[in-house]
């Protein structure tokens, strides 16, 4: 499943917890490439990532947990 994180609402957003929360989700990403997304994330641009489609429901959760805003793309 294919997802668009289009923005973070958090007040102060933790970084180091969007990276490892990306890292957990996302399929075949490295440590560095979730550091960038994040910084990609934070600016306001959206990033497209793949999630596993067997955990995929938690991924969103997580993701959720940190008012990150999504879009389903597949």
């Amino acid at each position: 499943m294919k997802v668009s994180l289009l923005s973070c609402d958090a007040q102060r957003p933790d970084k180091r917890a969007i990276a490892k929360c990306i890292a957990s989700v996302a399929m075949d990403v490295s440590d560095s490439l979730c550091t960038e997304i994040t910084e990609i994330l934070l600016d306001g641009d959206p990033v497209e990532i793949e999630l596993d489609d067997k955990n995929a429901a938690s991924s969103l959760r997580d993701l959720r947990k940190l008012n990150i805003e999504y879009e389903i793309v597949e």
